[in-house]
């Protein structure tokens, strides 16, 4: 009996008796929410254009915050090292298709697989030769992101919100919103859809598979930068950072593969519900660190029920 309250009735009790923690646990799982859905919209938006499950989306956070960190700190201006970064995504994601991408066409969708694990550790290889191993600083301030914070007083309690996690939010925001109109109003943002529905009736008007691959992967990699900036400011920058992003794959098995609506909502459920399963369940009853492996067993709960995913569509065949 006593184990039944402590599962369902005491961590309800404990979220009204302090609805001011409830509020503060709300707010950080909707930051590492946002977050994850970032993440899950680069690997959603390859992965509808090409077929190709992008393995290699985790380091490229890691070196995208790499460079940016690494060019200021030999000398380039925070303002002028953000633009060349994003030039180096873009060189990352031309040799990418022309490289490895092109060669592979028509390839069994296993074999892109294991070459976007080999971008992987391509990429673990170089950025250690050029930046180093160790654990580098975020120049949050030089990029004028806010580092203090504001204090509220909901129901009589306190709540603690970083100016630089809302300014995460806003960012990441803005960043869907403009790929959002990117996708649906442009002409490019509109072959990446076709092409996402249907390779050869888009390649055969026309569309060319090798400029929509590069363009997916330079915002991929856009995307990339954006969370290794905000993850970065809030834990460092380091090779660490690669698993943080992996978090994205329950993310994908939660709102589906090709679903930019199920990457969104996706990140946002497993970022709160993750935080909520810690707080009000993990510490007390198993100790903590179950955000380690919470979104897994979510996720896999899910694909009992819908393999597919919430968002994902319905493959039906018929024989």
């Amino acid at each position: 009996m006593d184990f039944l309250n402590s599962i369902i009735v005491q961590p309800f009790a404990d979220m009204i008796g302090a609805p001011d923690f409830l509020l503060q646990v709300l707010w950080e799982g909707l930051v590492s929410g946002v977050l994850y859905a970032l993440i899950a919209l680069g690997f959603v938006l390859i992965f509808k254009s090409s077929r190709i499950f992008n393995f290699a989306q985790g380091i490229m956070v890691v070196f995208a915050a790499l460079t940016l960190v690494g060019l200021y700190e030999h000398g380039v201006p925070a303002l002028l090292a953000l633009p060349l970064t994003l030039l180096v995504m873009l060189i990352l994601a031309i040799a990418v298709e022309r490289v490895v991408l092109r060669p592979l066409v028509n390839q069994p969708d296993i074999i892109l697989f294991m070459a976007t694990i080999g971008v992987t550790l391509f990429l673990i290889g170089l950025g250690e030769i050029i930046f180093g191993g160790e654990n580098k600083v975020m120049i949050t301030e030089q990029l004028y992101i806010p580092t203090g914070s504001f204090e509220f007083e909901p129901f009589g309690g306190f709540l603690l919100i970083e100016q630089k996690d809302v300014t995460a939010v806003i960012g990441a925001v803005l960043l869907v919103i403009a790929l959002l109109v990117f996708l649906n109003k442009s002409k490019i943002g509109r072959a990446i859809r076709a092409l996402g529905d249907d390779h050869q009736a888009a390649l055969s008007v026309g569309i060319s598979l090798s400029t929509i691959w590069v363009i997916v992967w330079f915002i991929a990699g856009i995307i990339a930068l954006a969370t290794g900036i905000v993850w970065g400011a809030r834990a460092g920058v380091s090779f660490a950072l690669e698993v943080i992003a992996y978090k994205a794959l329950p993310v994908l098995m939660l709102g589906g593969l090709e679903s930019v609506t199920g990457a969104i909502i996706g990140g946002l459920a497993i970022g709160i519900l993750e935080k909520l399963f810690e707080i009000y369940w993990g510490q007390p009853l198993l100790g903590g660190n179950t955000e380690a492996w919470f979104a897994y067993v979510l996720a896999l709960i899910v694909l009992l029920f819908r393999p597919q995913g919430l968002f994902g569509e319905k493959i039906i065949e018929r024989v």
